[in-house]
């Protein structure tokens, strides 16, 4: 089952990501502060954090509505949208103008949002695309969504030996019974 986007609690996260990250947040690293928080928040609760559908771009997964997301909050007045010139690109700035309303995020939430924005701020934009091309993204062709279920293959998981008796004594079984 697809989950539901929820259009204000989208607009919520984007708006605190862009009231605590740092100045070098651009637009690059909000999608990937986004992708990381949704997955991790599927992992975590076996739901996405916002519902919003993830798309593979050359530069990693992309929030579909993150353009909308910030003209929206840029509207009301939440947020101040910049752009300058980064070696020759356009790179976009985002500057809260107020605190975000917080009621549609748990302090769990928050608690997921704070660590992310740790985890991405420690990489460059380049870095963290790099980062973004896991299996998942390699799984899928440009322009399709990145299914939720994907988050598992985020988490390193070893192969251990009670693991190969178990799978060797399915298989056995299996043969038996056919």
């Amino acid at each position: 089952m697809k989950p539901e986007f929820d259009r204000e609690k989208f607009k919520a996260v984007v708006h605190y990501l862009c009231r605590h990250a740092g100045n070098d947040f651009g637009k690059i690293k909000l999608h990937k502060a986004l992708y990381f928080a949704d997955m991790l928040h599927f992992i975590d609760k076996g739901q996405p954090l916002t519902g919003v559908d993830y798309v593979k771009q050359k530069f990693g997964p992309t929030a579909r509505h993150l353009t909308w997301g910030l003209d929206e909050l840029a509207g009301d007045g939440a947020i101040r949208i910049s752009q300058e010139n980064y070696f020759g690109l356009p790179k976009y700035a985002f500057q809260a103008l107020r605190e975000p309303t917080t009621n549609r995020l748990s302090d769990e939430d928050r608690a997921l949002l704070d660590e992310v924005l740790r985890f991405v701020s420690d990489y460059s934009a380049t870095a963290i695309s790099e980062l973004s091309h896991n299996e998942a993204w390699h799984a899928f062709e440009i322009g399709a969504v990145i299914p939720y279920e994907t988050a598992y293959w985020l988490v390193p998981t070893e192969i251990t030996d009670d693991d190969m008796v178990w799978a060797e004594a399915q298989m056995r079984e299996h043969a038996h019974a056919g």
